[in-house]
């Protein structure tokens, strides 16, 4: 439910429960270099992009877990239509359209999760709107750690995005499809992004761009096992990649990245192994979780990341 504040330049969310903005603080403040939004003293601000407008917000938890949005910059305030997108945009964002409690009922049960769901209890998976957002951050990360993945989504937004300057800081909008489409490997290698990603994101985008792929395509062709063979039909992008989009963007619930390497480190930690798990054993281990997957994955990177 979204309500307008006393004041019209602010408005409230009223999240379903669980909700914890704390704990979506704290998935958020994973890392430094994050360049999309930024968190200072408990808020978020970062930039949303609505039409062709850019509008600047700050996101704060409430008593009750209300969740207020102001808007910042400036420019006048939003028009109304704008303000209710920024509002979906934020609701989407913290994916409160889904009903947990199922999956607590069955994750307080599970051997494997009930300790994730105890520390991190009402967090949701944080998502990503943008399907070219999510696309570029998947193959940006493949075999690389995640503090270098960092640094190079910041080195790609930071070269070829658009930003507004408030405060004497920049906030980013992602690069567009079509302008990365427009590029050769050479205007992306020097970002340190290898030539055969430089050829992966440049073709994502031309897709994207030529109108061959969206997010509304994508889910118009059904369930998880469509999509899938429709992304990993894309020159780079394997399965991890697929279901990675799957659950941040897509919102497939049972999208399951069960190659991740920060998968089985999350099981050996929180189980305590002396070594990894086999693919055999994760699926044995998940055996239970049902349409949950994305959550109890979700979940478990929390525990080491």
């Amino acid at each position: 439910m979204i309500k307008w504040s006393d004041h019209i330049s602010s408005m409230l969310l009223y999240p379903p429960k669980p909700f914890s903005f704390d704990a979506a603080l704290g998935y958020l403040s994973r890392s430094s270099k994050e360049c999309m939004f930024a968190i200072q003293n408990g808020q978020v601000t970062r930039l949303v992009p609505v039409d062709e407008e850019h509008v600047l917000i700050r996101i704060s938890g409430e008593e009750n877990a209300t969740v207020r949005i102001e808007f910042l910059g400036d420019a006048p305030l939003p028009e109304a239509h704008a303000r209710e997108a920024v509002a979906a945009y934020v609701w989407e964002w913290f994916d409160l359209d889904s009903d947990l409690t199922p999956f607590y009922e069955m994750a307080e049960r599970d051997p494997l999760l009930n300790r994730a769901v105890t520390e991190h209890y009402g967090l949701r998976i944080i998502g990503i709107h943008d399907l070219f957002e999510a696309l570029c951050w998947g193959v940006m990360g493949q075999q690389i750690n995640l503090a270098f993945a960092y640094t190079l989504k910041k080195k790609f937004v930071e070269a070829f995005g658009e930003s507004v300057e408030w405060e004497g800081r920049s906030y980013w909008i992602f690069p567009k499809p079509s302008t990365i489409a427009g590029l050769s490997v050479d205007n992306l290698t020097p970002l340190q992004l290898t030539g055969r990603k430089s050829e992966y994101l440049i073709g994502i985008a031309s897709l994207i761009a030529g109108g061959q792929l969206s997010r509304e395509k994508l889910l118009e062709l059904g369930g998880l096992q469509a999509i899938e063979k429709e992304l990993v039909g894309i020159r780079g992008i394997g399965p991890w990649t697929a279901n990675y989009v799957l659950m941040r963007c897509l919102r497939i619930p049972s999208a399951f990245p069960i190659a991740d390497v920060g998968l089985h480190n999350a099981i050996k930690h929180v189980m305590q192994l002396e070594q990894k798990p086999t693919i055999a054993e994760i699926r044995q281990l998940s055996s239970a979780w049902g349409d949950w997957l994305s959550y109890s994955t979700f979940y478990l990177w929390r525990m080491i990341d």
